[in-house]
């Protein structure tokens, strides 16, 4: 088999769909052999980097890979902020780049430039295929490894002379494999540490919009009462109208959902990235109790001193912990928690998100007006995506979610760019809902070319300036 029709067999056998980009010459093989494929479909892009915030966008709200495509030189470097951007995120995504001929790679040439080794710090994984026998393994290892927690991008390079070459094997079926799960142990020093604890909180963060994870937790919260705070990308965890959401930290200011966790003496951290707000801003004494839940070990920092450190497959963990909870109220156990500062910081947000709901004053719209009619016209599964600006901070502290992934921000890179393309993707994935885009005027200019995409995919969107 032809190289580039291996590479396309391959994708397919991943289940790959989509794969968006702008292609060059150096692709000319890999496009035509992917024209031949009735499983993946290629969108073209008028702009790599929009190419990128969409196989990011894709990733986010399926948790399978899309591929984003450039060609070799400048088409890759385009492609790097949206990399960059869905790799700190923890969106799985394949990069997939042309290159010039091995034969003329090792000399100074047109266009010529180790793309693999730009491509290494914002990656997981990045290789180039040196022989067409190894597609499938390279293949194989890319999708394993951009979809295992945490999820993220890899980097695969085609040279154009290995992509018309002829290849020898055949693809590699994909074998899943369950996560680690927690030792009893351990979790059973995190019940203990629970039990004694007067005023606990949940911080909630990337890790929790997994859906097994988020049902866990919901019903976590539903046997103790006790209220999370998510992280700006773990909206939507648990639901905006139940009594233990206590909506949403990431203010650089101080704020009043902070004070909850000052007031908490046991922070339990579920998914959580530092990346998303920095323990120095909750914890600048490193004096709170802390148990840490997640899929990884938790990054080393002077401001993050776990008491008890659970790794593992969040939502099991988090079933584990339902089980001594069942199994200790059944006993007639009685948690002694006092949860009533984070009611009042509750109904005190509540009452804040409410304040200019009615707002009719001529002149300039409020934030909070804006964002208050844009959640009453949003069903429950419709999705917003926010870019970066101010505008961000606004959606952050004032838009809210009955389930995940319904609320998009791109909080770890941070990259302006996003919301528009990324909108785009949300309609491919979501075609029965409705999508808004919320943009300052910058970052919707970045990739304002994306209009011809949308008309051309005649993609259902809306984009607030």
């Amino acid at each position: 088999m032809k190289a580039s029709d291996l590479f396309v067999k391959c994708l397919e056998a991943e289940g790959i769909e989509f794969i968006f980009g702008v292609p060059g010459e150096e692709n000319a093989d890999f496009m035509r052999s992917l024209d031949g494929s009735d499983k993946i479909r290629f969108i073209l892009t008028r702009h790599e980097q929009g190419a990128a915030f969409m196989a990011e966008v894709y990733g986010r709200l399926t948790g399978n890979p899309a591929g984003c495509l450039g060609t070799l030189g400048p088409g890759a470097t385009n492609l790097i902020t949206g990399v960059a951007d869905a790799n700190m995120d923890r969106a799985p995504m394949l990069v997939l780049t042309g290159q010039g001929d091995s034969e003329r790679q090792h000399k100074e040439s047109h266009q010529i430039m180790d793309v693999v080794s730009m491509f290494r710090p914002v990656t997981k994984w990045a290789q180039s295929i040196l022989h067409p026998d190894n597609i499938p393994e390279i293949v194989r290892k890319a999708v394993r490894i951009a979809r295992t927690e945490k999820p993220g991008a890899c980097h695969i390079e085609l040279a154009e002379d290995i992509a018309k070459r002829f290849a020898s094997t055949k693809p590699i079926e994909p074998r899943r494999y369950r996560r680690p799960v927690p030792d009893d142990k351990v979790m059973d020093r995190a019940f203990e540490a629970l039990k004694t604890a007067r005023r606990p909180v949940i911080l909630a963060g990337n890790g929790c919009i997994r859906k097994r994870a988020s049902r866990q937790l919901r019903a976590f919260c539903e046997k103790t009462g006790i209220g999370v705070i998510s992280t700006f990308m773990a909206k939507g965890a648990v639901d905006m109208d139940s009594d233990f959401c206590l909506y949403t930290i990431g203010l650089q200011a101080k704020d009043l959902v902070v004070c909850t966790i000052d007031a908490a003496d046991l922070v339990i951290t579920l998914g959580y990235d530092m990346v998303e707000y920095h323990p120095r801003l909750w914890n600048p004494d490193s004096n709170k109790r802390i148990i840490h839940m997640d899929f990884l070990p938790a990054e080393i920092d002077e401001n993050y001193r776990m008491e008890v450190e659970v790794v593992g497959d969040l939502a099991h963990a988090l079933w584990m912990l339902n089980e001594r909870v069942d199994a200790f109220t059944r006993a007639g156990g009685e948690f002694g928690f006092d949860l009533s500062q984070q009611a009042a910081v509750r109904r005190e947000m509540q009452a804040e998100f409410e304040e200019y709901k009615d707002d009719d004053a001529v002149g300039a719209i409020k934030p909070q007006k804006a964002l208050w009619d844009a959640r009453q016209v949003l069903g429950r599964k419709d999705i917003l995506l926010s870019d970066v600006g101010a505008h961000k901070m606004w959606i952050a502290r004032h838009y809210h979610c009955n389930v995940p992934s319904t609320c998009l921000i791109p909080n770890g890179f941070c990259s302006m760019g996003f919301a528009f393309p990324g909108a785009i993707a949300a309609h491919l994935v979501h075609p029965d809902r409705r999508i808004l885009a919320v943009c300052g005027d910058g970052g919707f200019l970045m990739n304002v070319q994306e209009m011809e995409t949308a008309r051309r995919l005649d993609a259902k969107i809306t984009v607030m300036v």
